[in-house]
Formats: C-alpha cells, structure tokens, sequence
C-alpha cells in the first residue's frame, strides 16, 4: 500500500488501471469459504459431482472471488497520506462475469474513479476494480468498490 498526497490521489482519477499479483484460488480456500458461510452446493465442494457439469471442475464463490479483493489490491493500493482508518463503505454495480474454477490464477486491476472530500477528515474513494482469471477473455468480476479514508488533520482543522 502506498501512500500518496491527496492531490496525487485525486489526479490519479481516471488513470490506467494498475494490475496486482496473481493468486491461485485452491479447493482449500473454496472449502475454508464454504465452511465459514453455510454455503456447500456441490458445484463449489464436491469435485466428483462439478466434473459432471460444464464447468467440469469445482468452482469458487462468486462471494469468495469478491472477498478476495482487499488482499488481491494490497500491493498496488494507494492512500491519502495522512491515513490513520480504512473503511469498506460498500460496493456499486457488481457483476460476476466468469466463474473462478479451482486452481486457476486470479489478480486484480484497479483503476480509480473519483475521490471526494468529505470533510472533517474524511475521504472517499470510488475504484473499478476488475478480477481477471490468467488466460480467460473475460474476467471473473467487475466491482466499484467504496473506501473511506479517515486521515489525521491538523489540530487547528479538527472540528
């Protein structure tokens, strides 16, 4: 995660997009994620069952693949300076456009929006971030997501 002056930040809007690391989605971390939300159709734990169906294979949760995407900006995310406080402030127009089958490679390109100042510290941020799967044509999801930086301003602008 970089951190940037705010006006660095707001001039990025619009930019390229910049692209993460891949990660390969194994039928562990489906499993782990089936687990922990009740979710266990068959096309996400049972491999015997999935090869049965077009897809051929288990697959990952559309949820899991959207979950996956604080760790999947990590290392290309850019912040106000200043930043003491991330918050997930929610998520525009999501569409899940590929499945995520096990053991494929999957990685982030985020590019951002727009970038508003909401006063008394507060910063939101709009990306677009896309989940490409390596070697597909289509990726596995577009997300706008929403971030709210809380930055530490000065002791005479704290109101």
């Amino acid at each position: 995660m970089q951190r940037i002056p705010l006006e660095e930040l707001s001039a990025r809007v619009g930019a390229d997009a910049v692209s993460g690391s891949w990660l390969t989605v194994d039928q562990a971390r489906i499993d782990l994620f089936a687990e922990a939300t009740g979710d266990d159709q068959f096309i996400h734990v049972d491999p015997e069952r999935a090869a049965r169906t077009p897809f051929g294979t288990t697959i990952a949760h559309g949820f899991l693949s959207l979950s996956l995407i604080p760790h999947l900006v990590e290392a290309i995310a850019t912040v106000p300076e200043g930043t003491v406080m991330g918050i997930n402030y929610g998520l525009d127009k999501v569409r899940f456009l590929e499945p995520v089958r096990v053991g494929s490679e999957i990685r982030a390109r985020s590019k951002t929006l727009d970038v508003i100042d909401k006063g008394g510290g507060r910063i939101l941020v709009t990306d677009e971030v896309t989940v490409e799967i390596r070697g597909a044509e289509r990726p596995a999801l577009v997300a706008q997501t929403l971030s709210m930086f809380v930055i530490d301003q000065p002791e005479e602008e704290r109101a």
